[in-house]
């Protein structure tokens, strides 16, 4: 029996989608080679679904609390916005978009066929708004081709089941053609990788109409493969060298912006500047930039110019060229760090990013899926808060079920991050690399001053809202009004200890000289001591320091 596109069936399509791409998952994986042959589109596919499940529960469970029932426009709302801002890689951002351009007439409309057909019309639309360059034989295609097909399939008795249905089998159908429509695909011998996801996506959707199967959260149904090429994949490792594209850029940079909308229009023709596969999805002030550069300072920094860029992460493709099978590495590091400084810093030394806001720290899943952005059989994961401890072990346990050995680096301090980065050395053994990083790690004492947000007690004293904190391994330590002057204080009590060498992170709101006077008092008060002083950039504290 046929189910009414409400807010029901929203939430029966967000979990049909998300089993369908957990049970595909690793095989849309195998067969990306387009954009990036980075082997992940299936992964940043679950993950985007499994954010926009997330919040559709969260709508219900809103309704539920205040006893009142979710209407379609809520439901799909809630779809869409979890999908912008847990969207994943080239093809996680251009779903998240096809929703939203779903979202914009189902929002105001009554779940009829009708209302269907015009909804992925709009969707297929705005995946083409939505990225700089569109190119053919992509999920942009197959979504158009979805939309022909629920346009032929309207007027009528065709309910919104049937519309589903047959624009899942247009999808199908389109998605067999790409291999003849984009000459990466062709040689490789595969169909587009997010094209297939589409197609699961689109299928589930069918599902959850269709009364094929139950309407509750989670499916149950294991059956209806996606289609493929024959010998894909095998096929795929056999066109490797043919699919390589030297010179491509070395860096997928993604992040969420609050932006206005002229900001965002000059972000992406600065953007699109500086690298390709440029997606910017979203709208009402929240935005998902993705890019593929060779500068991601620079597209960080573009971002700032336009807004407050947060959720910052930045992928090392592992060198310019780019592949169509790209062979893991024996072991990388994958770093949590405050600001677009140090993230630049730590990418440039071969990191894998995770760059956080204050008050915004990652969840395990994002933890999760940097570890496998990193390509590796082996990872270091460095924390760099002592808050995250939990986090990371979670996420570490996660990798680990997943076939990666993960070693999870004790460091409580961004400071101590770059002290485990600067000893790291692939060619040591697993064992051997883990434990000079956490000695490295471990030798670092670090400090940070802050400015305190209202009046508390603290291990010094009594602070008032406004007085600069010196904090010395996360105790208060030092509490005054001159920010040059707690530092210059801090310093000392660190040093009084013993030392050989400085290391000063600097925020964007420290002074623009407090880097060369700190610098001067290290060299005047404490002899044989080097200093080394490196930008935060927004989001790090005035001022990190670390004495090793």
């Amino acid at each position: 029996m046929p189910y009414p596109l409400d807010a029901a069936a929203v939430r029966s399509w967000c979990g049909l989608a998300l089993e369908a791409l957990g049970r595909e998952r690793e095989r849309i994986d195998a067969i990306n080679v387009y954009p990036v042959a980075d082997g992940d589109t299936g992964t940043n596919l679950y993950l985007t679904l499994e954010s926009a499940a997330r919040a559709v529960e969260a709508a219900f469970d809103g309704h539920a609390s205040a006893g009142t029932a979710p209407r379609l426009a809520d439901a799909i709302g809630a779809m869409a916005h979890g999908a912008l801002i847990g969207a994943r890689g080239n093809s996680g951002t251009i779903v998240a978009q096809l929703l939203r351009g779903m979202t914009e007439v189902l929002a105001g409309a009554d779940g009829s066929a009708d209302a269907l057909r015009r909804a992925l019309r709009r969707a297929a639309a705005s995946t083409y708004e939505a990225v700089a360059h569109p190119v053919e034989g992509t999920l942009l295609t197959v979504a158009t081709a979805a939309a022909d097909a629920a346009e032929r399939a309207a007027g009528g008795t065709a309910g919104a089941a049937e519309i589903a249905r047959a624009a899942h089998e247009g999808a199908r159908s389109a998605l067999k053609e790409t291999p003849g429509q984009l000459a990466v695909l062709g040689r490789a011998g595969v169909v587009d990788a997010g094209g297939c996801g589409l197609v699961a996506l689109l299928g589930a959707l069918a599902d959850a109409l269709s009364g094929e199967v139950s309407v509750t959260p989670v499916a149950v149904r294991a059956d209806a493969p996606l289609p493929e090429a024959a010998g894909c994949e095998a096929a795929a490792r056999e066109a490797a060298d043919d699919c390589r594209e030297p010179g491509g850029p070395a860096f997928e940079v993604i992040y969420l912006l609050e932006a206005e909308d002229a900001a965002v229009a000059r972000l992406r023709t600065r953007l699109d500047a500086l690298g390709d596969s440029l997606v910017v999805v979203g709208g009402d002030g929240l935005w998902n930039v993705h890019v593929h550069v060779d500068d991601a300072g620079a597209a960080v920094e573009a971002g700032i110019e336009a807004g407050r860029p947060y959720r910052i992460a930045i992928t090392h493709f592992g060198g310019a060229a780019r592949v169509k099978e790209p062979a893991l590495a024996a072991r990388a590091v994958v770093a949590v760090v405050p600001g677009p400084g140090l993230a630049g810093l730590c990418t440039e030394a071969g990191a894998t990013v995770v760059a956080v806001r204050p008050g915004e720290p990652p969840a395990s899943g994002e933890l999760v899926q940097a570890i496998r952005q990193a390509h590796a059989r082996e990872v270091m994961l460095l924390p760099n808060d002592p808050e995250l401890r939990h986090t990371a072990a979670a996420a570490a346990e996660q990798a680990r079920t997943e076939g990666v050995r993960v070693a999870l680096i004790p460091t409580r301090s961004a400071v101590q991050g770059i002290a485990a980065l600067a000893v790291h050395e692939p060619g040591r053994s697993f064992d051997e690399d883990a434990v000079a990083m956490t000695s490295a790690a471990g030798a670092t004492r670090y400090a940070e001053l802050a400015v305190a947000e209202r009046q508390s007690w603290t291990m010094a004293g009594v602070c008032q809202a406004g007085d600069v904190l010196g904090l010395i391994d996360g105790d208060v330590a030092v509490i005054g009004s001159d920010l040059t002057r707690i530092a210059m204080t801090v310093l000392d009590r660190m040093l009084s200890a013993g030392g050989e060498m400085v290391t000063l992170v600097l925020g964007a709101q420290a002074p623009a000289s407090l880097g060369e006077r700190l610098e001067r008092h290290v060299r005047e008060r404490h002899l044989a001591v080097d200093t080394v002083v490196y930008d935060g950039g927004q989001y790090a504290a005035p001022l990190l320091i670390g004495v090793e």
